[in-house]
């Protein structure tokens, strides 16, 4: 059997002892130290452990992942592309500027007693290194997520408050192109936005812009925009004004969401959501944009694992090439989830058979509605 009991572990923090659940953000200004997961769509679980330590990520439970060919994806090739040059016909008509489409991969768990995400968590920990990892379980309100998230969605520290939206990816530096970089700029404006709706007048800044960073077999741009809090606002105010991520949405974010629920035929969930902390006591936290990011859903004995990935689509974009940033970010981390030691064979060719699977469930049309 899955280790059933509630935990969370984020920046080398093992959380144990659980005290409280609530969907009420406005939590996380009492007292106490928080796990929290919301999903893309607006739901959010707040965790209060009354055990908190330094520790490693332990090694538990053995993990059994399916199998590399098991995965299916909401959208295949073709109706990925066909959604695509949906939203370029909308970028043309003035509708939006920026959209981010995605697709969720998934599959059934050939063992789901031998399905712990602090095991998941710890395999990824090793095989996908990443500054926001981490994992929250709580079976008995389904959440069982692991993140191996590279983006900062929202830290705080007292009144300052910091975002760092990734917009550009390429296998390497030499391969960013124009595109990503005015898909990055287009997604910081709409941040900036965003925190000036709460943050004090003439306080946000962007300190960093378009940096390279390098993760395991990709580069992302990345920037940082950054804000000061006004004393009468905490938690609720800040997610009302900023979620969903702007990374994740696209510009104008509501237009872009109205073409996200049209064209996407299944709900994001923990994907594309927030995952993180929040330690109240000290007016601190770290949420991460829910990417790079795997959960557990059951169903009696039965489960599965699901998983996301998309691409920021912009007038510049290539269809194809799309679907292949898709496929990139997805490779390694399917693999590892699947059992291939991504280190000793090499992620893009063992994960190949992890993510080219994309068959659409019988339950689920392969076009966009």
């Amino acid at each position: 059997m899955p280790d059933s009991a509630p935990m969370a572990c984020f920046d080398g923090l093992l959380a144990t002892d659980l005290r409280d659940v609530t969907t009420d953000p406005a939590a996380l200004d009492s007292k106490g130290w928080w796990a929290v997961v919301a999903s893309f769509e607006g739901a959010v679980v707040c965790a209060r452990f009354g055990d908190v330590r330094p520790a490693p990520l332990r090694r538990p439970a053995r993990w059994r992942g399916p199998a590399p060919e098991a995965w299916r994806s909401s959208l295949d090739r073709a109706a990925y592309t066909s959604a695509v040059r949906r939203v370029r016909a909308a970028i043309a008509a003035g509708d939006v500027y920026q959209a981010n489409l995605c697709r969720t991969v998934t599959a059934p768990l050939p063992d789901p007693d031998a399905a712990d995400v602090e095991a998941l968590a710890s395999l990824l920990v090793r095989g996908n290194p990443a500054p926001y990892a981490g994992a929250v379980r709580l079976p008995a309100h389904g959440v069982e997520v692991a993140t191996a998230s590279p983006e900062l969605y929202l830290s705080r520290s007292r009144r300052t408050v910091r975002s760092g939206p990734i917009k550009g990816t390429a296998p390497e530096r030499a391969l960013l192109l124009e595109k990503d970089r005015t898909e990055n700029v287009m997604i910081v404006d709409l941040v900036r936005n965003d925190l000036g709706r709460l943050c004090l007048p003439g306080s946000v800044s962007v300190p960093a812009l378009c940096s390279v960073e390098s993760h395991p077999g990709l580069v992302h741009l990345v920037s940082t925009v950054e804000g000061e809090l006004p004393r009468d606002a905490g938690w609720p105010e800040l997610l009302a004004a900023t979620f969903p991520p702007g990374s994740v949405t696209g510009a104008p974010k509501s237009s872009a969401l109205r073409l996200i629920r049209e064209l996407e035929t299944v709900p994001r969930g923990p994907y594309c959501g927030g995952v993180g902390w929040v330690d109240a006591d000290h007016g601190t936290g770290s949420l991460a944009v829910g990417i790079r990011t795997f959960w557990v859903e059951r169903a009696g004995r039965a489960g599965r694992l699901r998983f996301g990935t998309g691409a920021g689509i912009t007038w510049g974009s290539d269809p194809d090439g799309e679907w292949q940033e898709t496929e990139l970010k997805a490779r390694r981390l399917l693999a590892i989830a699947s059992g291939v030691d991504v280190q000793a064979h090499g992620a893009a060719r063992d994960g190949d058979a992890a993510v080219h699977a994309p068959a659409v469930p019988a339950d689920r049309p392969g076009t966009p509605r």
